[in-house]
C-alpha cells in the first residue's frame, strides 16, 4: 500500500524503513494513543477519534512544513513506531519526536531511527539545530536524549503539553 504522500522521502536503516503516512498506519497509532500509560509522554491518553485527529494533523503537518513523522517499519514490514520531525504552531523550533509502539521497544530501533531523521534533517533539510521536548518524569527518552548526544538546556512552558524540558542536539557540524 502506498504512503499518502510519495513525495515523502524513505530512509533506510539496516533494520528499518522509515516511510510517510498511510492509510494502515492509523489503527497502531490509535492504539498507541489508547494507552494512558505509553502515550502519557506524547499528549495522550486519546479517545479513538481524537488519536484519528492527531494522525490527521501530522499527514497535514508534512504539507504545511514539507517534514513530519516517518512511520518506523522493520525490514519485516511490522509497524514499531513513528519518529519524526514536528513544528507546530508554539513549539520553540522544530523537534525530533519519538514513539515506540509495545511491539518496537527495548530493540533499539528508537535510536536507530531517531539518529536516521537527525542525519536527514541536517544533511537533506539544511537545518542547523533542533530539540527533542521531553516530559520531566519521561526518563526513557531522556535516556534516549543523552545516548544520541543531546544535552538538557532548559525547561519551558509547552502549549500542549506543559511545563516540558529541551533537550539541544549537537548540530550538523558534530555529526558530519
Amino acid at each position: 500500500m502506498a504512503t499518502m504522500f510519495p513525495d515523502v522521502p524513505v530512509i533506510e536503516t539496516e533494520r528499518l524503513c522509515l516511510r510517510g503516512p498511510a492509510v494502515r498506519d492509523i489503527e497502531p497509532v490509535i492504539a498507541f494513543y489508547a494507552d494512558p500509560v505509553r502515550s502519557a509522554g506524547f499528549g495522550g491518553p486519546l479517545k479513538r477519534d481524537d488519536a484519528w485527529r492527531w494522525f490527521a494533523l501530522s499527514v497535514g503537518h508534512w504539507c504545511l512544513h514539507g517534514y513530519g513523522f516517518w512511520t518506523v517499519e522493520t525490514k519485516a514490514g511490522d509497524i514499531v513506531g513513528i519518529v519524526g520531525l514536528w513544528n507546530p504552531e508554539g513549539w520553540p523550533e522544530p523537534e525530533l519526536g519519538w514513539v515506540m509502539f509495545e511491539n518496537g521497544e527495548g530493540k533499539g530501533f528508537a535510536f536507530e531511527a531517531a539518529m536516521a531523521v537527525r542525519d536527514f534533517a541536517y544533511d537533506r533539510l539544511g537545518l542547523t539545530t533542533m530539540t527533542s521536548n521531553i516530559l520531566p518524569s519521561n526518563e526513557r527518552s531522556k535516556a534516549l536524549a543523552r545516548k544520541m548526544g543531546a544535552f538538557y538546556e532548559r525547561t519551558y512552558d509547552n502549549p500542549n503539553m506543559g511545563t516540558d524540558e529541551l533537550w539541544r542536539h549537537p548540530g550538523p557540524e558534530a555529526h558530519a
